[in-house]
């Protein structure tokens, strides 16, 4: 155990070594990092973030530019695309896969693991892999986010427009009053591609296309087709809202439906043995004593 420890030790100082040469080397061709239309860096990717640049700047050109291109999709549709790009993502799936070594050979180190080789394989690429959970995880949290806020901010949409504003004020005003989500980051994205220029249908489209919701393609969809056939906007709103409204009802049901079904496991590996436990054991040291 004492020459495993002792390779380890001289494996990670080797490692840290080059690895802190080879960020010398490379440190002069890193790019300025232009982060003016981008949402500020949460204080994890902040720390972290020279580290990801070198990786971005070193590493990625050994990736296809079709495969970065689906990233970058996937990224602008999980909201992670404001803070990072696809570059910068690649790169945070190798550091990430570095820290989960460092990591792992601290445990080796300190619980004096047997099986280490399998520790120091199975750790990067668990790391590697973490970041695509996390934005897995991200796109799960923006879709419920944006459903559950849809019908509030149609309702001031509705409301708005039913006063007499048009639909850039009827927007503005919704965002005034309605709650933080990710929902109203792409409203203020919708105005602005409205301000720009673009017409009703193209904004809404691209809108539609960025969050990729059944919810918001159906309402996206029911606005350009009033649109086009001339109809009022003001009840196709009231429409839309309503629906929503409703759908959010029904699925609040059919969840409060689904949570018998989902407490049987629990019951009966959990609670339904401790229970029987509690009474059965005064009886059957009842028994044995007698």
């Amino acid at each position: 155990m004492s020459l495993l420890f002792f390779l380890t030790v001289c494996l990670i100082g080797l490692s840290i070594t080059f690895f802190a040469l080879y960020v010398r080397s490379i440190i002069g061709e890193i790019e300025e990092d232009d982060r003016e239309f981008m949402d500020p860096l949460p204080p994890t990717l902040k720390m972290l973030w020279p580290l990801i640049l070198i990786m971005a700047n070193s590493i990625v050109q050994f990736y296809s530019n079709s495969y970065l291109d689906r990233l970058e999709k996937k990224l602008a549709k999980t909201g992670v695309g404001y803070i990072l790009n696809a570059e910068q993502f690649v790169g945070l799936r190798f550091v990430s896969a570095i820290i989960f070594l460092f990591i792992a050979a601290f445990l080796v180190i300190s619980l004096k693991v047997e099986q280490s080789l399998l520790v120091f394989l199975v750790a990067p690429l668990a790391g590697f892999v973490f970041p695509l959970v996390w934005l897995s995880d991200a796109r799960k949290r923006r879709e419920i986010s944006v459903i559950k806020t849809l019908p509030v901010y149609l309702d001031f949409i509705t409301m708005a427009v039913e006063a007499g504003l048009n639909l850039i004020g009827a927007l503005q005003q919704a965002m005034n009053k309605g709650p933080e989500s990710a929902l109203k980051n792409e409203f203020s994205i919708l105005m602005r591609d409205l301000r720009a220029g673009v017409s009703r249908s193209d904004g809404l489209k691209r809108m539609s296309d960025r969050l990729d919701i059944k919810d918001v393609t159906s309402f996206v969809n029911a606005m350009i087709q009033a649109e086009r056939m001339g109809s009022s906007m003001a009840k196709t709103l009231r429409l839309q809202s309503d629906q929503r409204r409703t759908e959010r009802f029904q699925r609040a049901e059919k969840k409060a439906m689904e949570a018998p079904v989902k407490l049987i496991f629990p019951l009966i590996i959990f609670i339904f043995p401790v229970t029987f436990i509690i009474l059965g054991f005064p009886i059957v040291m009842k028994f044995l004593n007698q």
